[in-house]
């Protein structure tokens, strides 16, 4: 029987040491618009339209160590790096628990007169993402005639990186809870410049994460 048990409680350790390291990817993301001429507060959870005027703000906070990328592509191909706000980063600000927006502090995006698709890649690894890093070192120093192709390889790389991951799962991917309460938006909220963690959203994955928010700007 002692044999039995000392089996057991080995089996249960690596069981919850599994589930831990299946849980390597962990992160809250909150990913909010004010619209329209009230400037309604709305979450962003899928593809959606939004107009020239409108604003936008996102957050990220790590709840394991793990490497978030945010990649925010234009209607005319143009690319920026939106979060880590630079590559160096990751050595020098980059903590579990704290609240990481976007853009820094208080203020917003807005959408300018240029109409068109506008895409916000994000992606999750428990290991750096070297070769995407690479890619957008090389756009960010390209000039102006190289730019188009040099976006191009980043672009595809994301690609590239989301299908030689597609085996690891989302094991999660929910709303952030606050006594037992889905952290709401009051009409009020829209009024005073609401704080997007209020509806961030906790994910976690298996080693890998992405996502791709489709802007349809009109």
């Amino acid at each position: 029987m002692k044999r039995l048990s000392i089996v057991t409680l080995l089996c249960a350790a690596f069981a919850v040491a599994s589930s831990q390291d299946a849980e390597n990817v962990s992160f809250k993301w909150a990913f909010g618009a004010l619209t329209g001429p009230t400037k309604a507060f709305v979450p962003i959870t899928r593809d959606t339209s939004l107009r020239s005027g409108d604003e936008i703000k996102m957050l990220v906070e790590l709840v394991r160590e793990c490497y978030v990328y945010v990649v925010y592509e234009g209607p005319n191909g143009e690319l920026s790096l939106l979060f880590p706000y630079d590559l160096k980063q990751f050595a020098t600000d980059y903590e579990t628990g704290k609240n990481y927006y976007i853009p820094k502090g208080r203020n917003w995006l807005t959408f300018d007169k240029t109409a068109g698709k506008e895409k916000f890649y994000v992606l999750a690894s428990n290991e750096r993402l070297t070769q995407l890093e690479a890619l957008i070192s090389s756009y960010q120093t390209a000039d102006k005639a190289s730019k188009p192709g040099a976006a191009g390889k980043v672009v595809a790389e994301i690609r590239d990186v989301r299908k030689r991951f597609r085996t690891f799962t989302t094991l999660a991917e929910k709303p952030v809870t606050i006594g037992g309460n889905v952290r709401g938006v009051g009409e009020a909220a829209a009024a005073r410049r609401p704080d997007v963690a209020n509806i961030a959203t906790a994910i976690t994955a298996s080693n890998f994460y992405a996502k791709t928010f489709t802007i349809d700007h009109r």
